[in-house]
Parts: structure tokens; C-alpha cells; sequence
């Protein structure tokens, strides 16, 4: 691996988790969003991540992985890139409207085995313990459109740091390397996208749709409303040129529920 930009999110200050007033600061007021409600790369920060690993573990969850964890999991993860390639991330969820890290490139693409799906029970960011909301997760089969980032080869330590600490929370997902379409043919240059962990606590496996309507349309949290989620992902499956299929279906379904 390269070492280049690896100091970038892990610069760090005891001052940057307290707030003016002496009290320890929490993961709410160290939240920042762009003002069309998107989250900002600056949030995702060793000093953030711990902050809400220790909420959690307060209110008897102890599920967040440390930094240890996940900097380990990440770093095996990578033992497979050869130090000089650029990598492509494929997004199907909010990687495709909201990446918030550096790209040298976006480009629609398609991975085969692999489908989007509600599958994954969501307590915190859109959602909070008392009404969880959906996450949408690649599950086994069929196949799955979206958008896949390309990071320069010089950007992959930087950038993989703030993915890790976006997608690798709680374990939640596995990190896999995959075979990526575009223009109807394989890339030769490494991809990887995050694939539900089906032994995990928070893998509900095959929800009824009338779940998953009335959950998503109910639930809430710091990052937001869950049917935003939603909504934004339709709208970039919109762009894609995808104007029908499930998400539009239960798109349809949420907004009903919601009175949007």
C-alpha cells in the first residue's frame, strides 16, 4: 500500500470532541450537512466515529466497531490492491447521490450475483433505536445497477479511511471485491463494493413490503428522514434511466403512507 494521504482523517485534536462549554460534545452536535441536506466528508473522523461508538455502548449497544477494528478490517481488505492501481466503489444506496469523498471519476455501472434490497434493520443516522428505519445492502442474486467512483491510486488511503468509517460501523457489511460492467463489459481495473453480512444482528433478511413501507415512512434520525433515502435513490435510478422497477413501486407506496 501507499502511504500517500493517509494522515488526512486521522489528524486529530482532544479539543475537536468538546463543545465551547467544557461539556463532551456528541455525535449530534459534531454533525455537519451541506444545506440540500447532504452529509459532509468532515464528519467522518476517528474523533466522530468514537463519539457515537460511545453513545451506543452507553445505551447497552456495543455493536460499532473501534478504530481498531476497522482499520484493521480495512487494511487486510486492501492487501489485494497492488499500491498503484486506481479502485472503483460501486454504489446502489446513497453512494450514488451523496458519496462525500474525492473522485477522479463517476460512471454508470452493473454488478451481477448481487441485488439491492431493504434489508438491513437501521437504528441511528435515518433512523433512531425506538423506530428504526431500512438500509438498503447488496444481498445474494439477480443483479444491480448503479453508480461506480472511481478514486486515484494516490487517493485510496485517504479515501477508503473515510468509506470505512461511513460503511464499516458495526459489521454490518462485508467489503468485496467484485466484477464490474460498464458499456456492457468487465473493467480491468479492481472494484469493490460493501455486501450484507447475513450473520450479523442487523441483517433482517426478506421484509415484507408492507414492513418496509411503514417503517421507512416513520423513521427519523440525525442524518434525516429514512423516505428521503429513499427518494434520493429513486431520483439517481431516475438519471440512470431506470423509470420503473421495485424502488419506484415502494417509492410510490412511502409517499402515500407519508402524505409526501
Amino acid at each position: 500500500m501507499t502511504g500517500i494521504g493517509a494522515t488526512v482523517t486521522r489528524k486529530s485534536s482532544s479539543s475537536s470532541t468538546r463543545k465551547n462549554n467544557g461539556k463532551p460534545a456528541t455525535s449530534a452536535s459534531l454533525l455537519k450537512m451541506s444545506p440540500d441536506g447532504m452529509i459532509l466528508r468532515e464528519n467522518f473522523t476517528p474523533e466522530r466515529m468514537e463519539t457515537l461508538r460511545r453513545e451506543l455502548a452507553e445505551r447497552g449497544d456495543n455493536s460499532l466497531l473501534t478504530e481498531e477494528q476497522r482499520e484493521d478490517n480495512r487494511r487486510r481488505f486492501l492487501r489485494r490492491w497492488d499500491g498503484k492501481s486506481d479502485i472503483w466503489v460501486f454504489g446502489y444506496g446513497s453512494l450514488m447521490w451523496n458519496p462525500a469523498i474525492h473522485v477522479a471519476d463517476t460512471k454508470p455501472a452493473k454488478v451481477f450475483g448481487l441485488h439491492r434490497s431493504f434489508c438491513l434493520k437501521l437504528p441511528l443516522g435515518r433512523g433512531t433505536p425506538e423506530r428504526p428505519g431500512l438500509m438498503l445492502a447488496l444481498d445474494h442474486g439477480g443483479s444491480c445497477q448503479g453508480m461506480a467512483h472511481r478514486i486515484s491510486a494516490h487517493q485510496v488511503e485517504s479515501e477508503t479511511e473515510i468509506l470505512w468509517m461511513r460503511e464499516m460501523i458495526g459489521g454490518s457489511y462485508r467489503p468485496t471485491w467484485i466484477n464490474l460492467q460498464m458499456n456492457g463489459r468487465t473493467i480491468r481495473q479492481p472494484a469493490f463494493t460493501y455486501v450484507i453480512n447475513r450473520q450479523h444482528k442487523r441483517y433482517a433478511g426478506k421484509v415484507k413490503e408492507d414492513t418496509i413501507v411503514r417503517r421507512i415512512a416513520r423513521a427519523e434520525g440525525q442524518l434525516g428522514t429514512n423516505r428521503e433515502y429513499l427518494y434520493r435513490t429513486v431520483e439517481r435510478l431516475d438519471a440512470l434511466g431506470i423509470s420503473a422497477g421495485p424502488m419506484h413501486k415502494l417509492c410510490d407506496r412511502v409517499r402515500d403512507v407519508a402524505g409526501d
